[in-house]
């Protein structure tokens, strides 16, 4: 039952009817490009290093990253050399790094040592000509020379036409096929949705477009209206065959496609394995906030630290009489399966006399059996959460323990 895999992960079976999947075309291998030491950094605060980009890098290799774009090198010489470095480790992943439609940028990459550069050029009507000042000629010329100097340089090419979302489908036609019979050489093309304009079924639809001008898609959602998961999601069920995103959705505004959700949606409400090392998601999630400076909400989904455990008492009780039968009758997915603790069990204004039960287990204290010092603790514990408008702590939880028993 792919909707219920022992040990692991517990979704809803209508999930996989066939009449919802019918008109799924999911590539036969999903890639993740990882631009968290790109665009990631671009949010307004975080600052990363040459340290920091190298052992960032390295954990992204370890969990599984298939492409890792390690940052724009005419940004400062710490980041070429950044690069530089992140390329000669000989990781298993392709190293990227991010240029302008500039010949110029070329040569500086090459020199890096990556293996592929994301060529950007405006992709909308009002990014060209408001943002850039640019004609359509202008932008062909400027793509074409880029990127067939890039593949003539032996450099993967994938073309980034920013904003291209929000372009008029026949505009963005124009640009790309201007590019390629100008001579220009791209091996991909990224749908960029650089403003998170998308809805899930604008972008299938941009995609199945884009897809008939012959080149594989790249999806690269921004995260403005909240959509940027399912966003990506509609695009790779559409064919797009490779999501850009980042450890912990840092990135520009509202942020990039966070990796954890998407990766673990994709294996557990889809079925499409892309090869991430789920258990590796957490680890990775601390070095990231750690050398960002941006801490994770606590209730994130996948790298929140307070995801599995309750304090309200109904749930505490059926926690407590299914742990042993099936852990997963109570969560979505193991907490075991993306690095996470056992489920901690809270005390305060909400809980009952499961938590008490749990909550001793914890801390070695032994049980109540008179339910009339629970319901007396239980209430001490509710009058002083309600005062300080938060669960327990564990001592203030053990000083009210003792005071009843």
């Amino acid at each position: 039952m792919a909707y219920k895999e022992e040990g692991k992960w517990w979704v809803s079976p209508a999930n996989y009817l066939p009449e919802v999947t019918k008109n799924y075309h999911f590539p036969e291998h999903i890639e993740i490009l990882d631009t968290t030491l790109r665009d990631g950094e671009q949010e307004p605060g975080i600052i990363f290093t040459r340290e920091d980009k190298v052992a960032i890098a390295k954990h992204l290799d370890a969990a599984g990253v298939h492409r890792i774009e390690a940052g724009c090198p005419m940004t400062s010489e710490e980041d070429a050399a950044a690069i530089k470095e992140i390329c000669a480790l000989g990781l298993k992943a392709k190293i990227y790094c991010f240029v302008r439609g500039v010949m110029s940028d070329m040569d500086v990459a090459k020199a890096c040592g990556v293996d592929g550069v994301v060529i950007e050029v405006p992709g909308s009507e009002q990014m060209l000509q408001g943002g850039m000042r640019w004609g359509m000629e202008k932008a062909i010329k400027a793509a074409s020379e880029a990127t067939r100097y890039a593949h003539e340089l032996g450099l993967m090419v994938t073309f980034f036409p920013s904003d291209a979302s929000r372009s008029d489908m026949d505009f963005l036609s124009t640009l790309l096929n201007g590019v390629l019979d100008a001579g220009g050489h791209f091996d991909s093309v990224a749908l960029v949705d650089t403003f998170g304009a998308f809805s899930p079924e604008g972008a299938a639809y941009m995609v199945k477009e884009l897809l008939r001008l012959g080149k594989p898609v790249e999806a690269h959602f921004h995260e403005d209206f909240g959509l940027s998961i399912p966003t990506t999601i509609a695009a790779l069920q559409a064919g797009a065959f490779c999501a850009h995103v980042t450890v912990n959705g840092i990135g520009e505004r509202a942020g990039s496609c966070p990796l954890e959700p998407l990766v673990m949606s994709l294996q557990c409400l889809y079925g499409q394995d892309t090869g991430i090392k789920y258990d590796e998601l957490l680890g990775l999630s601390h070095e990231v906030a750690a050398r960002s400076g941006k801490p994770v909400p606590p209730t994130k989904a996948i790298v929140g630290n307070r995801l599995f455990g309750w304090e309200t008492g109904l749930p505490t009780g059926y926690w407590l009489k299914s742990r042993e039968m099936n852990p997963l009758i109570m969560m979505p997915y193991h907490f075991s399966m993306t690095g996470q603790p056992a489920p901690h069990i809270y005390i305060g204004k909400k809980s009952g006399a499961a938590n008490v039960t749990l909550v001793n287990e914890r801390l070695g204290l032994a049980q109540i059996e008179d339910k009339d010092k629970v319901k007396e603790l239980l209430h001490k514990v509710k009058e002083l959460s309600i005062q300080v408008k938060r669960d327990l702590t564990d001592e203030e939880y053990t000083k009210l323990y003792h005071e009843v028993v």
